[in-house]
């Protein structure tokens, strides 16, 4: 009956998977794993697998770029309260080696344990490991700081400045010609003045990949990233108001700095050729003058740059220079209308300029332009003051008002 049972395949099949599955068991109750190790129920013993060996070096001169392998397997002997003790501290114990009297170089190097009961021993497997020893060296490098985001609207980022602009990397020997820079970025997105922080630097190789666990000194820098709005430099020009004092005039007005940078959105920038500053009024003053003039944007205007001006006004006294006969011009004739002067005769009038020497002496004839402006007037007889265009410092000496008479007709309507 037996044999009969025995020769079914069936009945075959069931009775190996039942020898392998006790077999799993046994395997099983013989290691027995757990957080702190595996215990070998068999003998006792307690056995560690992928412990870190950390080793013992000069880290000031040197560093380890290889160990091999760097985590070993550790088998534990020793009376199972000692063992237990070692379980419960999870990981007490180390797995050193022991490089404090070697130099540059490729060594195999013995692993010893530490932190260990003193009853309890340790295999190490391997026992032994290859490892690379290299001297540090340092390498000065670039600061390279990188604006990341927009700015606000109309606003445009300067050039960075990062304090100190050079920092010191410390290198493997024979990785010291990877090291390209130090970099960090600097977020400027939505800003609409200067970024100002502090920043931890990660050193890059020359292909513009991080480099890990190299020292940096110093390791946080600070950086200021301007953002400012568009900018242009144009001339300065000052407005002077009221006259010096009867028998003086100015000789010359001059700045310590004839040129500004104006920052303002770009189309207003755009429609800007020059500056002009507040107005100086220099009623009553008798000799030369230096007055600090402040700078402040008006309208669109965001900043200017000087905030203020010095402006010296130089006086000197006045003379005079005559220009007899010159000729009077009628501007803004209607093109339907005739105009012709009545008086002065001749249309012509004697000018009495005053000003500094130095200016009047440069003055000529064709410099000056006396005009009657008759726009919007009809036909008919007019007295009219006459206007005198003269050069910058130049003005008309005291004397009556000068005027003259002008007759405007139609076409065709003969004298009034």
């Amino acid at each position: 009956m037996m044999d009969k049972w025995l020769r079914n395949d069936n009945v075959v099949k069931v009775v190996a998977l039942a020898m392998g599955i006790l077999l799993w068991v046994v395997v099983h109750n013989t290691e027995v794993q757990n957080s702190a190790g595996i215990i070998n129920s068999a003998t006792g013993d307690l056995r560690y697998n992928n412990v870190k060996v950390e080793p013992e070096y000069d880290t000031e001169t040197y560093t380890v770029s290889v160990i091999e392998p760097s985590e070993v397997a550790v088998i534990l002997r020793g009376r199972q309260s000692d063992l237990k003790q070692v379980q419960a501290s999870i990981r007490s114990f180390k797995i050193k080696a022991d490089l404090t009297k070697y130099e540059s170089g490729t060594y195999t190097a013995f692993l010893h344990s530490s932190g260990l009961p003193d009853n309890v021993t340790a295999e190490i497997i391997p026992q032994a490991v290859r490892v690379v020893i290299e001297e540090k060296q340092m390498k000065e490098v670039d600061v390279v700081i990188e604006p990341t985001g927009t700015p606000a609207e109309g606003f445009r980022v300067g050039k960075p400045i990062v304090t100190p602009g050079r920092v010191y990397v410390t290198v493997p020997e024979s990785r010291l010609d990877e090291v390209a820079m130090a970099r960090a970025e600097v977020n400027v997105d939505g800003a609409s003045s200067t970024v100002s922080k502090q920043v931890t630097l990660t050193v890059i190789d020359q292909n513009g990949n991080p480099m890990e666990d190299l020292e940096v000194s110093p390791q946080v820098v600070d950086v200021e990233v301007p953002v400012t709005s568009p900018f242009k430099q144009m001339p300065l020009q000052m407005r002077v108001t009221g006259q010096p004092a009867a028998g003086f005039s100015v000789a010359a007005v001059k700045l310590s700095s004839e040129q500004v940078t104006v920052f303002a959105p770009q189309n207003v920038l755009d429609n800007l050729e020059f500056l002009e500053g507040p107005p100086i009024d220099l009623s009553g003053i008798r000799e030369t003058t230096t007055l600090t003039i402040p700078l402040e944007p008006t309208g669109d205007l965001i900043d200017i740059n000087p905030t203020e001006v010095e402006v010296t006004v130089e006086i000197a006294r006045s003379q005079t220079k005559s220009f007899m006969g010159h000729s009077i011009e009628i501007i803004g004739q209607d093109d339907s209308l005739s105009a012709g002067i009545v008086e002065p005769d001749g249309g012509t009038v004697d000018i009495i300029l005053e000003g500094a020497p130095s200016l009047l002496n440069q003055v000529n004839a064709e410099d000056l332009q006396a005009v009657i402006d008759i726009s919007n007037l009809p036909p008919g007889r007019y007295e009219l003051p006459i206007k005198l265009n003269l050069p910058l410092y130049i003005r008309k000496a005291s004397g009556p008002e000068l005027k003259a008479t002008v007759e405007i007709e139609a076409p065709g309507s003969g004298a009034p």
